[in-house]
């Protein structure tokens, strides 16, 4: 066995890896797929951007999906929460929110892939949603993924500190500052030239922070992808992480006006749902399930959040 190659973690990964880490260390995962029938959905989508002629202004069917998985955690605010948790005390607490922040995979212009918070999208019309993701982008364009990861990461650190974690911040100081995996960081003159860049035209800790769940769109990173997500992980302090998986076209089951089933040739698109089971139960799913149950049995709902 030969090695053909050898690359040491950015700070990039080193973030993910680390809380990634945590997260299956300390989070008993408890998951679920929900498989709605989407045909009649996919119908209404189309009509959304019938006339649009500029194609930055088209809404996505990620963009839809996200409003969708917004709708139901309004009603299921359990979802929609961090948790703190001492083990050695047996002492919890949940703190929900009145609005919905996603953390959502982006990759960059370099190919690299960076988690952005895209914040109170719960509330936004698709139109702002859009507008939303687009500015993202754009400022991701003008961000040096390395300087804005390391200010995430410094704030950790601080953080970790404050707690009594001195062990912790000394090894990852040490970790991050030393060696072959030092962390590479802009100085000088290109520092400077960095941070003369206005906050309104890059992105910051505050578009990096962690959001109130997680949204994944498989689907949109593999269209020809036939399957589903079966385990996906949760960022500690959120409790809840979502992955929708790709159209999938399918025979389905109908009730026919007669009440005799019917066979016909129709479109799912599964939902995969993970919990923190500390925090939540199966019940507090319901609300959420039934929402989304209610808008897929009356698609027309989503021309009213344009």
């Amino acid at each position: 066995m030969a090695l053909t190659g050898k690359q040491h973690f950015g700070i990039a990964r080193k973030i993910v890896s680390n809380m990634t880490s945590e997260s299956w260390e300390q989070i008993p995962h408890a998951t679920v797929t929900y498989e709605p029938d989407v045909t009649e959905f996919l119908k209404e989508y189309k009509k959304l951007n019938e006339g649009c002629t500029d194609k930055s202004k088209k809404i996505t069917i990620n963009t839809v999906m996200m409003k969708i998985i917004c709708e139901g955690l309004k009603v299921a605010p359990k979802l929609n929460a961090h948790l703190e948790f001492n083990r050695k005390l047996v002492r919890g607490c949940l703190k929900t929110y009145d609005h919905v922040d996603i953390s959502m995979p982006m990759i960059l212009p370099n190919g690299e892939m960076m988690t952005v918070n895209l914040h109170d999208m719960g509330d936004k019309s698709l139109t702002e949603m859009t507008e939303t993701i687009l500015d993202t982008a754009r400022r991701a364009e003008n961000t040096d993924l390395n300087e804005v990861m390391f200010e995430v990461s410094l704030d950790n650190t601080l953080n970790a500190l404050k707690k009594g974690k001195i062990a912790q911040t000394v090894n990852r100081l040490y970790g991050s500052k030393t060696g072959k995996h030092k962390v590479r960081t802009l100085s000088g003159k290109a520092k400077k030239e960095y941070y003369s860049i206005p906050e309104t035209e890059r992105l910051t800790k505050h578009d990096i922070e962690q959001g109130t769940t997680t949204i994944t769109n498989v689907g949109s990173i593999y269209r020809p992808f036939r399957g589903e997500v079966n385990l996906l992980e949760i960022i500690p302090p959120q409790v809840s992480a979502f992955a929708i998986g790709a159209t999938q076209k399918k025979a389905l089951v109908k009730t026919g006006e007669n009440g005799e089933d019917e066979m016909y040739i129709g479109y799912t698109m599964p939902i995969t749902v993970a919990m923190d089971h500390r925090a939540v139960d199966y019940g507090d799913m319901v609300p959420f399930f039934e929402k989304l149950d209610e808008i897929f049995a009356d698609p027309s709902v989503i021309h009213s959040w344009k």
